[in-house]
């Protein structure tokens, strides 16, 4: 198969591409999957930083799609690593819940980025959901210092058992989103309009669907005043 212009344009801009073998799937809740893949020497090739994501390539009706997921754990010295997929109805999904184990599968390596800020920060709040579940538990790993509140929408009751590495110091809130991100925002907005500046995080990170994560940076930016430097936000996902 070939990739398309997508491809085509992240080659140019220095892409990396590998073969992945699916070794293993287990499923956390019923709408949650863990594939564990032989990473085809792409560890080893890669600069490993907390939240790093790739894109997987994945066919359909003759053409190439790709879709971006964090990388779970990554084991340099087997060469292994996971990805954990929310079954929303996509191509992602069909093939994570369909594919055959020893299956190969393409993916690039362009566009991820992250550093931990130095000096790291005294406080991180977190906005997150199924999605971004990954990329949650590897901040709070590489940010084991660091007390957070993280905020954690739910579509529905199988979301209550994705793991969360939260930690003793942490405020885990998780909030019922089945009717959308609104009740996820003015959780948000409204908790941080009511704090002192002095409670403040030095750290925001927002990573839900598209629109939400856009919505949510703008109140801090423009009604919150938290500075542009603070505030790190990636639209997960995109509602259909």
């Amino acid at each position: 198969m070939g990739q398309g212009w997508e491809h085509t344009v992240l080659k140019v801009l220095g892409a990396r591409d590998f073969q992945l073998t699916l070794l293993a799937r287990v499923a956390i809740t019923p709408s949650y999957l863990r594939l564990t893949f032989d990473d085809g020497g792409l560890l080893a090739e890669t600069k490993i930083h907390p939240t790093i994501w790739i894109r997987l390539w994945f066919e359909h009706e003759g053409k190439p799609h790709q879709r971006a997921f964090t990388l779970v754990d990554p084991d340099t010295v087997n060469g292994r690593f996971d990805v954990e997929v929310a079954l929303h109805p996509g191509l992602a999904a069909d093939w994570a819940r369909d594919a055959p184990l020893g299956t190969a599968l393409n993916a690039t390596v362009q566009g991820s980025k992250f550093a931990v800020p130095s000096p790291a920060p005294e406080r991180l709040a977190i906005v997150g959901d199924a999605a971004s579940a990954p990329a949650i538990n590897s901040l709070l790993d590489a940010m084991s210092h660091t007390p957070a509140t993280i905020w954690f929408g739910h579509n529905g009751l199988d979301d209550h058992a994705i793991p969360l590495r939260s930690r003793a110091g942490d405020d885990l809130r998780r909030i019922d989103c089945a009717g959308g991100p609104d009740a996820l925002i003015e959780a948000v907005t409204s908790d941080l309009a009511s704090r002192p500046a002095a409670s403040m995080p030095d750290m925001v990170w927002v990573a839900i669907e598209a629109s939400a994560t856009r919505q949510i940076t703008k109140k801090l930016r423009e009604d919150l005043g938290v500075p542009k430097r603070s505030i790190h936000a990636l639209g997960y996902w995109r509602a259909a």
